[in-house]
């Protein structure tokens, strides 16, 4: 199968280039399944179901939150009528929404989504390795569902390697969002797991990671509290992975860091370059 994720969507910048691009790429990469992190769609600080919807139309499949999922009160009620909509697994019992789902793809194909998100340096949640373990002992890859794709959601690079070797073999992809900049790692584990530490952002990278400079900067130097941060809004770039997964057994074939646009360096599939 052919796989496309995208790093966090920060803002109009962010939104506009999965808008654009996304419905090409699925042509011209014959994608079967596309996912997004959109936990910094609407103004930088969550998402609401407009740009859900708009984000569906595009060719979305699925969109992942983490830290900020619930910025966007309105997003609440939404949440749990919206199954291609999925916070991180790890939250507590109760908590609105769903972790993990699995989707159906051409041909009766079977993927599961989840999302977990790191303790290092976030919010205290339960234990994601023991979250994933769980779901993946449910799930067998190549057996159950025909792909699994785990997207991380977290500061340290440490755990997120960490989480990605626990599951080798047991995924398809273990991808990071959350720290919006991209990483130079994309590789395929021993036992078959493809994986990026941060596939970083969809947006603005002539910012602080999506966000106009000045106000961090203010933050930085003087130690004070400013006005709320607000995304930046110039040319956007495009971040993410493409995969191609076995059909048999699940595991990945290969696995591209992808860069379209905006300032930073371009990395494209072999060919297009």
């Amino acid at each position: 199968m052919r796989i496309l994720y995208c790093g966090d969507v920060v803002g109009a910048s962010g939104r506009q280039v999965i808008l654009e691009y996304v419905p090409a790429l699925r042509v011209r990469l014959r994608l079967d399944f596309v996912v997004i992190n959109g936990e910094n769609a609407t103004h930088g600080f969550g998402i609401t179901s407009k740009t859900c919807d708009a984000f569906y139309r595009a060719g979305v499949d699925v969109i992942t939150l983490g830290n900020h999922a619930w910025d966007q009160r309105e997003i609440i009620p939404y949440i749990d009528k919206e199954v291609r909509l999925l916070r991180p697994l790890n939250y507590p019992a109760g908590t609105p929404g769903r972790g993990a789902v699995v989707y159906s793809a051409l041909g009766n194909r079977k993927i599961l989504v989840a999302q977990v998100m790191g303790r290092l340096f976030m919010d205290t949640l339960d234990d994601p390795f023991a979250a994933l373990d769980a779901l993946l002992k449910q799930y067998s890859l190549g057996q159950k569902v025909n792909v699994i794709i785990v997207d991380v959601h977290g500061e340290a690079t440490s755990e997120k390697m960490a989480l990605g070797h626990f599951v080798d073999g047991r995924a398809s992809l273990v991808v990071g969002s959350h720290t919006h900049v991209p990483t130079a790692d994309a590789q395929i584990l021993p036992h078959g797991t493809a994986y990026q530490t941060d596939a970083g952002m969809c947006g603005d990278y002539n910012s602080v990671i999506g966000l106009v400079k000045e106000q961090p900067l203010l933050r930085f130097t003087r130690k004070m509290p400013t006005e709320r941060l607000q995304p930046a809004g110039g040319e956007g770039t495009l971040c993410g992975v493409y995969v191609e997964t076995d059909e048999i057994n699940g595991h990945a074939r290969v696995i591209y860091p992808l860069r379209i646009g905006g300032r930073l360096q371009p990395a494209l599939l072999p060919g297009d370059q």
